[in-house]
């Protein structure tokens, strides 16, 4: 995730787009910021041992940065629904890097659509995790573009995600994101909305204390 003034590095590779007919085997090369080539690709069912791999790679900060716990497993439950996303209700990316010949896992994002909101709006909760020696690289950013590429093509309107209010880069993420954003607080925590439908304005950028 990036640093307070650092926006999201721009796209490197503007001719390639997901292919959105084929979700489950998507894939994407990538450019972090210091030139080294990545791959962001659709999650598979064989990279559940790498995904808790990679969990226990970060930093119990920034596992309560993600889960707002210092959780030191993924539950049976979490890692069971990741082998088996769907890529409708549910749509997960992970960034791999080559390290030895071999693929490691070192990121990722996703959305999960959520139901029964009441809200008129089709909305989808959104996160991401990345590894800290990859961190303030222009991932959560590019990860955001191609999520939201994906969510509008299946009828999703409106991103949501719960934010730390201590977690300035994931919001600068958001924030530059030039999608239109509000949030609103509950105590330590910013409920944020991305309307994915909309270009960020100065104007549209509302922030309610609550």
């Amino acid at each position: 995730m990036l640093p307070p003034s650092v926006k999201p590095e721009p796209d490197r590779h503007p001719d390639r787009h997901p292919d959105l007919n084929d979700l489950a085997h998507f894939s994407q090369p990538a450019t972090l910021r210091d030139g080294s080539p990545v791959l962001i690709r659709a999650i598979r069912p064989d990279d559940i041992s790498k995904v808790v791999t990679a969990f226990h790679q970060l930093a119990p900060e920034s596992v309560y940065t993600r889960f707002f716990s210092y959780k030191k497993e993924l539950s049976q439950a979490e890692l069971i629904a990741l082998g088996a996303t769907d890529f409708i209700r549910a749509v997960v990316l992970v960034v791999a890097l080559q390290q030895e010949g071999k693929e490691v896992l070192i990121g990722g994002g996703s959305y999960h659509v959520l139901e029964n909101t009441g809200k008129a709006q089709k909305s989808a909760e959104v996160a991401f995790t990345i590894e800290e020696d990859y961190q303030c690289q222009g991932l959560s950013g590019q990860l955001l573009t191609i999520l939201s590429t994906i969510a509008r093509h299946q009828g999703i309107e409106q991103f949501e995600a719960d934010v730390l209010d201590n977690n300035t880069p994931m919001l600068k993420v958001f924030e530059h994101s030039g999608l239109a954003m509000h949030k609103t607080r509950n105590h330590n925590i910013f409920t944020v909305v991305l309307e994915l439908g909309q270009n960020n304005k100065d104007d549209r950028n509302q922030s309610m204390q609550s």
